[in-house]
């Protein structure tokens, strides 16, 4: 078995506008999760310039957001987090082929009049970005054969994604939606993710968006993963008994000792690094640094 690591993240973002802004409200979510296998050891953030206003709260989803107010002109936004977690292994007990048969938690999600509620229901359904199709139904139902095991058949669809569909920067936008990225058949990580959840959706499973960072300083003889230089996505799919199952459609693997977890929700829309509304602004250019490595 696995021993637990400890990395280090330090990510940066800058913001530059071609015209000052004048004021400006944000919500930043750049604070690392705290959970059973990640514990965050230290974590400190910085915001350039300073704001006039700063709070935090849990979101709906147990994220912990940052809400910032800027009152005076800038031309530029700087957003610096320092953090170091230690990760414990996740799958040493694993077996995928032992899960309940997909059905079976499909149809113990659907509505009955008088049953009681379940939170992961609410990752069942639409959400902004991702809308459960006929079209992504056939291709997910490829994996899930009738009797298929829950967990066997998202690694499979995993597999199926990631040979299927192609890695290329600038093919699509941070609002495009799961239906486009899949008639594309290429994106980034947040495509391969949202197309994944989708086909899980339109099956009746909850699965859910994972916002983090991957490890970019790789064992020796071990390989770079794929956008391991940038906040990074994947996926987690529900399964009774199990938890939350993490899968990385983008490079092939289940989620473990290489991935920091920072947020979770229904799609990107909940989790992005930076929302919110200014006044000025005009055009903005962004400028990501994201270093992640072992101690």
């Amino acid at each position: 078995m696995s021993e637990k690591i400890v990395l280090s993240v330090s990510h940066q973002t800058t913001y530059r506008y071609s015209t000052p802004v004048e004021t400006a409200k944000h919500l930043a979510t750049i604070r690392p999760l705290g959970c059973d296998w990640q514990r965050v050891v230290a974590h400190s953030e910085r915001i350039a310039p300073a704001p006039s206003y700063l709070t935090s709260r849990l979101d709906a989803f147990g994220n912990d957001v940052l809400y910032f107010a800027l009152d005076t002109p800038h031309d530029s936004l700087e957003m610096t987090s320092e953090t170091t977690v230690e990760l414990a292994p996740r799958w040493a007990a694993l077996d995928p082929f032992a899960t309940p048969a997909w059905e079976t938690v499909a149809q113990a999600l659907r509505f009955r009049a008088g049953g009681g509620f379940r939170p992961e229901v609410e990752f069942c359904f639409a959400s902004p970005y991702i809308v459960p199709s006929a079209a992504l139904r056939d291709y997910a139902l490829r994996s899930f054969e009738p009797g298929t095991p829950l967990v066997a058949g998202a690694i499979d669809l995993m597999h199926r994604i990631h040979a299927d569909f192609e890695y290329r920067s600038a093919t699509t936008a941070f609002d495009t939606p799961a239906a486009e990225a899949f008639a594309l058949r290429r994106g980034v990580c947040q495509d391969f993710a949202q197309v994944m959840i989708g086909c899980l959706r339109s099956l009746g499973l909850p699965a859910r968006y994972v916002s983090g960072y991957l490890r970019n300083d790789p064992p020796p003889g071990q390989p770079k993963l794929i956008g391991a230089d940038a906040s990074h996505a994947w996926v987690s799919v529900r399964c009774p008994d199990s938890g939350w199952i993490d899968l990385d459609p983008t490079n092939d693997v289940l989620a473990d000792l290489d991935h920091i977890t920072l947020a979770t929700g229904r799609d990107y829309s909940d989790v992005s690094l930076l929302r919110g509304t200014i006044l000025g602004g005009g055009a903005h250019q962004v400028e990501v640094s994201v270093s992640v490595a072992a101690r």
